[in-house]
């Protein structure tokens, strides 16, 4: 088991830059991609971005390519997601997300995906 813990969360402008960071604990050596979602209102929950554990190779939503990047710390397993130029569309529960089973590429689909966190708020005002 992996449990995932995100936090960083939290109410900004539109225009500031926001980090939110994962820590994952448990069975950390079997995951292999860690990514982010996010699920605005009334809206199905989305692929930010995500990276590989192995090497670092990172992949992007279209929405937030140039605004967002992700890092891994391996020695403290965590994973951050900066996020700069907020919009108020970037509003949403933002989501850490681990895969356990290996994979060349970085996944963008929820059901690619074995553990979750609770999520954390982030609000964009305009």
């Amino acid at each position: 088991q992996v449990q995932l813990v995100e936090s960083g969360g939290g109410l900004v402008q539109a225009g500031v830059s926001l980090r939110l960071s994962c820590a994952a604990s448990g069975r950390t050596s079997s995951n292999n991609v860690m990514a982010w979602f996010r699920q605005a209102p009334r809206k199905e929950r989305e692929f930010v971005g995500g990276i590989r554990w192995s090497d670092g190779t990172a992949r992007y939503a279209d929405s937030v390519k140039g605004r967002f990047t992700i890092s891994r710390d391996n020695a403290k397993n965590t994973v951050d997601l900066q996020m700069g130029s907020l919009k108020p569309e970037d509003t949403a529960v933002y989501y850490c997300a681990a895969r356990s089973a290996w994979s060349i590429w970085v996944p963008s689909t929820s059901q690619e995906y074995d553990y979750w966190g609770q999520g954390t708020q982030v609000t964009v005002s305009s």
